[in-house]
C-alpha cells in the first residue's frame, strides 16, 4: 500500500514538472480506503494504526464530510480552522490530505497516534 501510494505521489509529480498541459493526465489519489492509506503512512504499524483507528473513529468516523455542528472542526482529523495552519497543508475536503494534515499535527504534537489517542481520552481533546 505503501508502494502504490508513492508510486501516485510520484506521478503526480512527474505530470507538475512537465508543466501545464505537458503531463498526460490529472492526478490520481491515491487507491484503497482512507484506512488503508493511512497504514501505509504509518509503515504498516499495527498498534499506532488502532490507536489512530480508534481516535478518528471517535472525532469523525473517518468521514472527510464531518462537521462539528458547535465549532469549526472538520473533517476525519476533526481540525480546527486555526489548526490547519500548523501542517502546512491547506484546509480541504480530500480525505487523503486531511489523514497527512492529521498525521503531521499528531506527529508534532503527541509524537505518535498513541500518545494523541491517550490525549484524547485522558482530556475528551487532541
Amino acid at each position: 500500500e505503501a508502494a502504490r501510494a508513492e508510486a501516485a505521489r510520484a506521478g503526480e509529480a512527474a505530470a507538475a514538472a512537465a508543466g501545464p498541459g505537458r503531463g498526460t493526465s490529472a492526478p490520481v489519489a491515491p487507491a484503497g480506503s482512507y484506512q488503508e492509506y493511512a497504514m501505509g503512512k504509518l509503515g504498516g504499524s499495527g498498534s499506532e494504526f488502532t490507536c489512530l483507528e480508534n481516535l478518528w473513529g471517535k472525532e469523525s468516523g473517518w468521514n472527510p464530510n464531518a462537521q462539528n455542528p458547535s465549532s469549526t472542526a472538520y473533517g476525519i482529523a476533526q481540525f480546527l480552522n486555526s489548526t490547519w495552519a500548523g501542517t502546512g497543508i491547506a484546509k480541504t475536503s480530500d480525505g487523503y490530505r486531511q489523514i497527512d494534515a492529521g498525521l503531521i499535527y499528531i506527529q508534532n504534537r503527541f509524537g505518535s497516534p498513541c500518545g494523541a489517542w491517550a490525549h484524547s481520552q485522558a482530556k475528551g481533546w487532541y
